[in-house]
């Protein structure tokens, strides 16, 4: 696999085989794409019970949905789910990662937990595990370019069909 830098990324999305909506070409650095984080959040619920961790677990069972009409104040320690803006159309032969963007790491702001991996032929928006890392409050605002999608070449072509293969909202 090979990372695919910004003539190639241009390639794939003038073809049409790659897809961002919305898309703006500053998104575009020279190997990655900036995503914007949508405008609402889900929040893990304040409880003292414990969460059973079983294949059946269901992550909407403890969160609930906070809109980000008003910013979002991420204290340390907590984790929340953002979503991106943008809604991303992979073709069977690319898959991707969500990573950070280092303006963000280096105030404290994590964007993913473990989940950063984004499937060959997925088309949908991409939930990001936000984590403050940091010993300072975080505000969180809609619109902002929180993390960066980076593209590969797959050996093969896969298409994932999985319970998040076409999520629209948190």
């Amino acid at each position: 696999m090979a990372v695919l830098t910004r003539e190639p990324i241009l390639a794939e999305i003038e073809s049409g085989r790659l897809v961002i909506d919305p898309w703006e070409v500053d998104q575009l650095g020279a190997a990655s794409i900036d995503l914007t984080l949508g405008d609402e959040i889900r929040v893990i619920q304040d409880d003292p019970l414990p969460i059973d961790l079983v294949e059946e677990a269901d992550y909407r069972q403890h969160t609930r949905v906070h809109s980000l009409a008003s910013p979002y104040m991420l204290v340390p320690g907590i984790t929340i789910h953002g979503i991106t803006r943008e809604r991303i159309t992979l073709p069977t032969n690319l898959c991707g990662f969500l990573e950070g963007r280092s303006r963000f790491a280096r105030l404290g702001l994590m964007i993913h937990v473990t989940s950063a991996f984004v499937q060959p032929g997925v088309s949908n928006r991409q939930v990001l595990e936000m984590s403050n890392v940091s010993n300072r409050p975080l505000v969180i605002h809609p619109g902002v370019r929180v993390c960066q999608l980076v593209l590969m070449r797959t050996e093969g072509r896969a298409a994932y069909q999985g319970r998040f293969s076409h999520q629209e909202t948190l």
